[in-house]
């Protein structure tokens, strides 16, 4: 071997064991940190529906509420992946649990509707909703409604489909609903023209993603706002840096190179469902609304999610850009 070869060797060698020992070291003090949802409150007689049910935190979500005895509603866009996720969740089922699919794509606002609809039609009750789905990286395409993609599927379809279900939350009181956002709320600014697809499509990915993230805080605090008093609380949170597939639409070969750091630093998607899991059960969240929390615990927002002329320029444009029609309005009183 040649000196050079050998230099080179033990460069890699060394730099391996660094990643590796930083890797350890990180998900020692996680593992002593990291929250976790310790209530053992059964879910009997009650209805969950969890968007984006099928993958990640949001199947580790349903497979929690089945075996705590709940009806799970898992609404996804791919009927494929639903059945399979289906099929898991079903065989963790407890004592009287049933699980359904429905088939929604946050993409697509007349999905959005036809979903809500059906729910309506066929449950008596709702008592959870979790509004999980949401991708990075959809790029800038403009929707069949006339919608930047990013923050359709991240932010008007959780919008739309919520608004849609009030209604029902509320007659189902005491019910909570709840918005999983990140804490890349916290880096990001928004402005309700942002939301304007000709203004939007020139904003990265990177930075439409965050705006998303904003986005649901505010429409989660407006909306606490509205249903005050209802017995509907509203809060959102931050999973927690999760390895799943929510980047799964960017460039491959980056993408490997995000799961392998995923993988040695981030959560499992089992850990990364312990927040959600708990403002869904806990009995210490109780009558708690407008809030955000991270491992379980509720946690300071960014500056701007505490803006509620925001919140409402936001929430106002967003009414106006899904078309939301007067007969599709709920009562908040």
């Amino acid at each position: 071997m040649s000196v050079l070869a050998f230099l080179g060797a033990l460069f890699f060698s060394r730099w391996v064991v660094l990643v590796a020992t930083a890797a350890a070291v990180y998900r020692f003090w996680y593992k002593l940190t990291t929250g976790v949802c310790t209530s053992t409150r059964r879910l009997d007689g009650k209805t969950v529906l969890i968007t984006g049910a099928n993958t990640g935190i949001g199947l580790e979500t349903a497979r929690d509420m089945a075996r705590r005895g709940a009806r799970v509603l898992i609404a996804c866009r791919d009927p494929e992946r639903g059945q399979q996720a289906l099929a898991k969740i079903r065989a963790e089922a407890s004592g009287g649990a049933t699980v359904a699919l429905l088939a929604l794509d946050l993409g697509d606002l007349q999905s959005v509707r036809a979903c809500a609809a059906k729910v309506r039609e066929s449950e008596p009750r709702l008592d959870v909703l979790i509004n999980n789905a949401g991708a990075g990286g959809v790029g800038a395409k403009k929707t069949e409604d006339g919608l930047h993609r990013g923050l359709q599927v991240n932010h008007f379809g959780p919008f739309l489909f919520t608004l849609l279900l009030v209604d029902l939350l509320k007659k189902s009181a005491p019910s909570r609903i709840i918005f999983v956002s990140s804490i890349a709320h916290e880096y990001s600014k928004l402005s309700a023209e942002e939301l304007d697809h000709e203004v939007a499509k020139n904003i990265d990915d990177t930075s439409i993603y965050g705006k998303t993230k904003l986005a649901n805080v505010l429409v989660s605090n407006e909306l606490a706002r509205r249903l005050n008093g209802t017995g509907v609380t509203v809060n959102s949170l931050h999973p927690g840096a999760v390895q799943t597939d929510i980047f799964r639409h960017i460039p491959y070969g980056i993408d490997k190179i995000v799961h392998f750091l995923f993988g040695l630093f981030f959560k499992s998607a089992e850990e990364g469902a312990q927040t959600s899991i708990h403002l869904a059960v806990s009995e210490q969240v109780e009558g708690i609304t407008g809030a955000y929390f991270s491992d379980c615990k509720e946690r300071r927002m960014a500056k701007a999610a505490y803006d509620k002329g925001l919140a409402r320029a936001v929430w106002e444009k967003s009414e106006r850009l899904v078309r939301l029609a007067d007969d599709e309005r709920p009562t908040y009183a």
